[in-house]
C-alpha cells in the first residue's frame, strides 16, 4: 500500500487572492417565490386534471335528504375541499380565542405595575 503525496492543505478562508470558487447565493426576491408558487400551482392543477379524467364514473349521492348523479372525481374533490374548509374554521376560531386572551392578559396590569 504506497500513499500517492497529497498537495498541501490550505487552511479554510484563505482562498487565492482575488479567486473564489464559490459565487454568493443569489437573493431571494418576491418574483422568485411567486414563479415558484405559480409552478407548484400548476403541478397541483395538472395532477387534479389527471384525477377527474381517470375518475368520470357516474355514482349517485346523497346528502341533507337530496339525491343525484355526480362523476366520482367530482365528488371526493368536493369531499376534500369541504374537509378543509371545516379545518380553516377550526383553525381560524382557535386563533380568534389565542388573540382574545391575549389581549384580555395585555388590559389586566399586573399587581406590581400598579403600585408604581
Amino acid at each position: 500500500m504506497s500513499q500517492q503525496p497529497q498537495p498541501p492543505r490550505q487552511e479554510p478562508g484563505k482562498a487565492e487572492q482575488g479567486v473564489s470558487n464559490q459565487s454568493p447565493a443569489p437573493p431571494v426576491t418576491r418574483a422568485g417565490v411567486v414563479w415558484t408558487a405559480v409552478v407548484v400551482a400548476l403541478v397541483v392543477l395538472i395532477l387534479l386534471i389527471v384525477f377527474f379524467l381517470q375518475n368520470q364514473d357516474s355514482v349517485r349521492v346523497y346528502f341533507l335528504g337530496l339525491g343525484g348523479y355526480v362523476p366520482l372525481g367530482l365528488a371526493l374533490f368536493i369531499a376534500a375541499v369541504a374537509g378543509g374548509v371545516l379545518v380553516a374554521v377550526a383553525g381560524a376560531v382557535r386563533i380568534l380565542q389565542l388573540r382574545l386572551l391575549a389581549r384580555r392578559s395585555r388590559r389586566t396590569t399586573p399587581p406590581t405595575a400598579a403600585k408604581r
